[in-house]
């Protein structure tokens, strides 16, 4: 008796086998919060084409951008504040503009003012810099306290107050200011209530030896980085950015961190070497911080003891001022925050963190 074999061909054209390998499985769809950490590691790829080093200023100016905060960086000229700002406008799709903050700068320079329109025979309305979702505030402490003001009631509300009209600003909206730690002749520092507007104050120092050569070598040939900007691709645009906000406002935070941050938060108002300790503010700020680095994360969605250690001394270092005493043995406000935040005890269950875990410098 002969045996029948079934000789249906599958779809390429072989004949069934026992051994016919399985297709591979497909990998799983990526989640929102996935995608978004995906897109902020294309961001930061993005900036370290034309702006070399400085990991950790880029993050912190990162996360506090998706946050929706405004930053202060404090460094000294040259080291290419101005070039961040751009490729990192340039990489979120928004409108941008600079201010070079001068002694004679008028608080109309910067948010606009009605001109009389002789063809119209009326008033209208010509808007300033501040229109524009990305601000650069270069050199913020040249100018007089008039136009701070002007600055953070923007920073604030959203809004331009002229003549009695209110006309909004893009949203987003972010102010990246910076102020130079030398030279403080003819400058107009920022009292502390000021600087509590600001989400984050980061520092910038010289780059490595070798960042410094890559600097160079970026300007061989004639080569200029910030003419190179306009070629960069941006990755989002405004709303891309706001869903990105989002997505980090929506991070789950156990109750045990939001008593970790306050207890963060409270025991600057008790500190030895501290005598003015931080506002509820600084906690938000904590808060809100924390939730992007978790996105940052691979888009985790919870915020651990690490991300609150991460945020907290650039959140804090401009809201609490050190005592007379503290100040006249030179003590740094950085080490004073750094001592306090390893004594608060951990929360329960979460990994505890090592003594050097605060990232941001």
């Amino acid at each position: 008796m002969t045996e029948s074999f079934d000789e249906t061909p599958l779809v390429d054209g072989t004949a069934p086998t026992s051994d016919t390998p399985a297709p591979p499985p497909q990998p799983a769809p990526l989640s929102p919060r996935e995608k978004a950490a995906r897109q902020i590691v294309l961001i930061r790829k993005g900036l370290q084409q034309l702006f070399v080093g400085q990991n950790e200023l880029v993050k912190g100016v990162l996360t506090a951008v998706i946050a929706n905060g405004h930053v202060m960086i404090e460094s000294y000229p040259g080291l290419g504040k101005t070039l961040l700002a751009r490729v990192l406008g340039r990489l979120l799709g928004v409108s941008q503009r600079r201010i070079q903050f001068t002694p004679d700068l008028m608080p109309s320079d910067i948010t606009g003012s009605h001109v009389f329109d002789m063809s119209e025979k009326k008033f209208t309305f010509h808007p300033g810099p501040v229109f524009a979702s990305f601000l650069l505030a270069d050199e913020i402490n040249r100018s007089p306290a008039k136009t701070h003001a002007a600055l953070l009631e923007v920073m604030a509300e959203g809004q331009v107050t002229i003549d009695g009209k209110r006309y909004q600003v893009p949203k987003p909206f972010l102010v990246m200011a910076t102020q130079n730690p030398v030279e403080n002749e003819g400058t107009y520092p920022l009292p502390e209530a000021q600087l509590d507007r600001f989400f984050f104050k980061l520092h910038m120092d010289y780059p490595k030896q070798a960042e410094e050569e890559q600097v160079l070598k970026l300007h061989q040939g004639g080569n200029n980085p910030m003419e190179s900007v306009d070629s960069l691709q941006p990755i989002t645009n405004a709303e891309g950015l706001q869903a990105l906000q989002k997505l980090a406002a929506e991070t789950t935070v156990d109750d045990s961190i939001i008593s970790y941050i306050t207890q963060i938060v409270r025991k600057t108002r008790e500190y030895p070497g501290i005598e003015v300790g931080a506002s509820p503010r600084a906690g938000l700020t904590i808060l809100a911080a924390s939730r992007v680095v978790a996105l940052m994360d691979k888009g985790r969605d919870f915020v651990m003891p690490e991300d609150v250690l991460d945020v907290a001394i650039p959140a804090l270092r401009h809201r609490v001022i050190l005592s007379p005493e503290a100040e006249i043995e030179g003590t740094k406000v950085d080490t004073v925050l750094k001592t306090l935040c390893r004594e608060i005890p951990v929360p329960r269950g979460q990994k505890t963190p090592a003594s050097d875990d605060v990232v941001f410098e």
